[in-house]
């Protein structure tokens, strides 16, 4: 045994001794590249308006014996009046506990027992109700749904559970420097247009909502011929259609509301520091108005931004993390809608780094702009893209998100199909154009929130020397300036 040992121990130690060209006989390691692209089938599809003007889109899924369902109705922030926000999540919230006719319970346990699931939220632009259920119980879950859109009780009770539960959310959230530094962003790119407000309203916007508020957003938004519904799964295009007639046929048309929300303001650099004291890392935001999502350049400008810090790519990352140890993580990415959008960068930092994080990420943006993007790094970006996409139409929900988005924002839906090809067109000369076209590195907002004392002092020499400095204790979300 002793000999064995000594064996080993004198093995070991040749293999330590041994020369660097010992060690570089072995081939070097290299991660594989990626599989070739297989091809993707969209499922065939069926779209039909009913007699009330709700648009019906069936999409035939046979793979599991079961449907999904999804229906939109174009009622969000942006139909808000200003002095209301958070009143179409307030009534998002409220539609699956209790109608007319039916208790939270017993909505809850007439989903269950048919082993389905249902549920409703809301966003910028719209409120959405989503529900999956063996087939057989198609017809019981799409008249669940139809409920909930026509006739929510908001009885005073769920009223005032649903608000108490919001305005104790919203005190934890605004104790949260990365909470306050995406709502700040948001503020601070669209101003007074309805994206820069929060979308689950403020402690003091919510204690002001009343049920006769709930009511006549839901008058007023809620009607057929304002809505959008998707049916996928194992059916035939006529039961489906016949599913969506019965469920919602008598769902009455009414006239729509005309809003014509103020107009984001023109980009300009603006930086904000929210002084927290304490805090031991600084929340970084830069960022500025993009494109909606019907523009031309709507896929290579989101392959820019990859590059600069989404998948596939992420320069910011290079940079921050593993060049320099900075961050943990960042990112990159351009949200659009259908009036606007914006291209937001983030990261979060040790509060001593706050200024050279900043210096960093602000110089990619005019780094993407002035040098041409290598075909690897472009190639990455696609490969990732191209990878992913299967992944978004892979079940019966994913499908019937991807359609009706497609709907919602205008757009055809044979983009759907083609989708992998034009990301494969880019060339690296189209990134540069768009760099150059949309983003602005001299106008952009920036917000950083974490302890001033420890970082304020080194902005001037980073390059940042206009700044405004607001205690937390003085911030107001709601207000142009940000303060109280």
């Amino acid at each position: 045994m002793i000999g064995r040992q000594r064996v080993s121990l004198l093995l070991f130690i040749w293999l330590c001794s041994a020369t660097p060209f010992a060690w570089q006989a072995w081939p070097p390691s290299r991660p594989p590249g990626p599989l070739r692209a297989r091809p993707v089938e969209f499922p065939q599809y069926e779209l039909k308006t009913l007699s009330n003007g709700l648009q019906v889109v069936v999409l035939l899924h046979h793979e599991q014996p079961s449907v999904s369902f999804r229906l939109l109705v174009r009622a969000g922030a942006v139909q808000e009046t200003a002095d209301k926000p958070g009143v179409a999540s307030f009534v998002a919230g409220l539609l699956d506990q209790g109608t007319t006719t039916r208790s939270a319970g017993d909505i809850a346990n007439l989903i269950d027992s048919a082993g389905g699931s249902i549920g409703a939220a809301s966003g910028n632009e719209l409120t959405f109700v989503v529900g999956a259920v063996i087939k057989d119980q198609t017809e019981l879950a799409l008249s669940l749904a139809s409920d909930m859109v026509q006739n929510p009780a908001f009885s005073p009770e769920e009223i005032e559970r649903q608000r108490s539960q919001i305005v104790s959310a919203l005190k934890v959230n605004y104790d949260d420097p990365d909470y306050l530094a995406n709502l700040i962003i948001d503020k601070m790119i669209f101003g007074e247009h309805p994206y820069g407000r929060p979308n689950e309203g403020t402690p003091q916007s919510i204690a002001r909502l009343t049920r006769e508020d709930l009511v006549a957003f839901h008058r007023s938004w809620f009607v057929p011929n304002n809505a959008l519904l998707a049916i996928v799964g194992d059916l035939t295009a006529d039961e489906a259609f016949a599913a969506a007639e019965k469920a919602f046929g008598k769902w009455a048309r009414r006239d729509v509301p005309v809003v014509k929300p103020p107009d984001p303001p023109a980009p300009r650099r603006r930086v904000v520091v929210i002084d927290r004291p304490g805090s031991a890392q600084t929340e970084i935001r830069v960022g500025h108005l993009a494109i909606a999502r019907t523009h031309p350049d709507f896929v290579p400008l989101d392959l820019s931004i990859r590059i600069l810090g989404g998948e596939g790519a992420n320069r910011l990352f290079g940079v921050l993390r593993s060049d320099r140890g900075l961050t943990y993580g960042a990112a990159a990415e351009m949200h659009t809608y259908r009036a606007s959008g914006d291209i937001v960068a983030e990261t979060d930092t040790r509060s001593n780094a706050t200024a050279q994080a900043l210096r960093l990420m602000v110089d990619e943006f005019f780094r993407l702009q002035q040098e041409p993007v290598g075909r690897g790094e472009l190639g990455g970006a696609q490969e990732f893209v191209a990878g992913n996409f299967p992944l978004t139409i892979e079940s019966p929900a994913s499908i019937a998100q991807q359609v009706l988005a497609h709907l919602f924002y205008g757009l055809d839906l044979a983009e759907i199909k083609t989708y992998r090809e034009r990301v494969a067109r880019v060339l690296p000369e189209d990134i540069q154009r768009v760099a150059q076209q949309f983003l602005k590195p001299t106008q952009l907002s920036i917000v950083l929130v974490g302890d001033a004392s420890l970082f304020a002092a080194d902005l001037k020499a980073n390059g940042f020397p206009d700044f405004e400095r607001i205690p937390i204790a003085e911030l107001d979300v709601n207000a142009p300036n940000l303060r109280k």
